[in-house]
């Protein structure tokens, strides 16, 4: 059973820092391409973060350039995001995605970030 659980969201004051993570179970985690994607109310679901299977290459969006950081784990089969200098407008919900070309995409439930003073 695939199973994608985010975890750290919460309240943060604007400037302020939050680390989110992700376990993976169920399928062969070194293989997949991880990525972060956020939504806000209203708005469509937009990608963070990316990270290739071994770690070595890693994407942003452009409004988190120089702000957030993704990494992984493949021993422990876990996929971060740090995220630092917040703003209000990154108040969405974090969702965590395994992708492997040709296969199904698996998402997690979603972890609420919400910044404001």
């Amino acid at each position: 059973q695939v199973q994608l659980v985010e975890s750290g969201g919460g309240l943060v004051q604007p400037g302020g820092s939050l680390r989110l993570s992700c376990a993976a179970s169920g399928f062969i985690f070194s293989s997949y391409f991880m990525s972060w994607y956020r939504q806000a109310p209203g708005k469509e679901r937009e990608v963070v973060a990316a990270i290739n299977p071994s770690g070595g290459i890693t994407s942003y969006g452009d409004s988190v350039k120089g702000r957030f950081t993704i990494s992984r784990d493949n021993a422990k089969n876990t996929v971060s995001l740090r995220m630092s200098s917040l703003k209000p407008e990154d108040t969405a919900v974090y969702y965590c995605k395994a992708t492997l070309p040709g296969q199904l995409a698996y998402w997690g439930q979603g972890t609420q970030v919400t910044v404001s003073s």
